[in-house]
């Protein structure tokens, strides 16, 4: 048996609104919202007394972004908001965009921080940017 494909990343968030808007102002699609407690979804994931606010994303492709506000147990901050990509774990997600440029701007006028821009050779632009709850999303523009 094999993996056929990548169904979802989850991230736990505190400002779940904040987070929802700067997905969807980069272009992700609002799936659904729902909360999910009890006993079941506790032992599934290892925690007792679990009541939590799961947001699904999807990105154009069918991609999928789970986005998760704990109300019981707290969420527990690991390090700072303003990790750098060198942090153990998972870092960023990357996107790939048509218009390199208008979405940094874009999401830069909704209060996310240019972490980094580069090009690749004569292949790809790439731009780091950090969002709410300090999540890094990389961005790639295909070149030629």
């Amino acid at each position: 048996m094999t993996v056929k494909r990548m169904d979802n990343i989850l991230i736990v968030v505190d400002d779940l609104e904040a987070t929802k808007a700067f997905f969807i102002e980069l272009g992700l699609k609002f799936e659904g919202e729902t909360i999910v407690e009890g006993p079941l979804v506790g032992s599934l994931i290892g925690l007792k007394d679990v009541r939590a606010t799961l947001v699904m994303m999807r990105t154009p492709d069918g991609q999928g972004i789970e986005l998760d506000k704990f109300h019981t147990p707290n969420a527990i901050r690991f390090g700072p908001m303003d990790a750098p990509v060198n942090t153990l774990g998972i870092r960023r997600i990357m996107f790939a965009v048509d218009d390199i440029d208008a979405v940094v701007a874009r999401m830069r006028a909704q209060g996310a921080e240019l972490i980094g821009e580069m090009q690749y050779g004569d292949t790809y632009r790439l731009a780091y940017i950090r969002g709410p709850e300090g999540i890094i999303i990389g961005l790639a523009e295909q070149l030629g």
